[in-house]
């Protein structure tokens, strides 16, 4: 077995886990959500919009309440300490739908598991010639 490096094992661990509230595996239902959340967790939506911890757990509750299927994909993923036992995770998404985002998560690993702390999604408004300029 190879041992990974810690960073890269978190990276893992948090690209597991997004695009953050669409994975199954780690729960559909609210208190699953208020799990994988802080209590004082908030996000900024793709419109610019601020939205608490509470409205953003009413969403999806709301959201779950008929079986979800979804078209996601995740490319660009990186990972950065910022703070011990903070994280950010940075991605793109593509939906079905063609929309495009550039969506990025504060997590905070605690004993209970991981937790986000802040999200944030940006539509990409012109895709062409989009480069992360960001060297990894």
């Amino acid at each position: 077995m190879i041992d990974l490096d810690p960073l890269d094992q978190v990276a893992r661990e948090l690209a597991a886990r997004e695009p953050i509230f669409h994975r199954a595996e780690f729960g559909t239902r609210r208190s699953d959500f208020e799990g994988m959340t802080t209590d004082d967790f908030w996000e900024i939506g793709a419109s610019g919009r601020i939205y608490s911890r509470a409205f953003v757990l009413d969403a999806l509750e709301q959201r779950h309440r008929t079986p979800v299927v979804e078209r996601l994909i995740v490319t660009d993923f990186a990972c950065r300490r910022i703070v011990a036992d903070v994280y950010l995770a940075t991605y793109r998404l593509e939906q079905a739908d063609g929309r495009l985002s550039r969506r990025s998560t504060l997590w905070r690993r605690s004993p209970q598991g991981w937790k986000a702390l802040y999200h944030q999604g940006t539509l990409i408004s012109d895709p062409v010639g989009q480069t992360d300029p960001v060297q990894r």
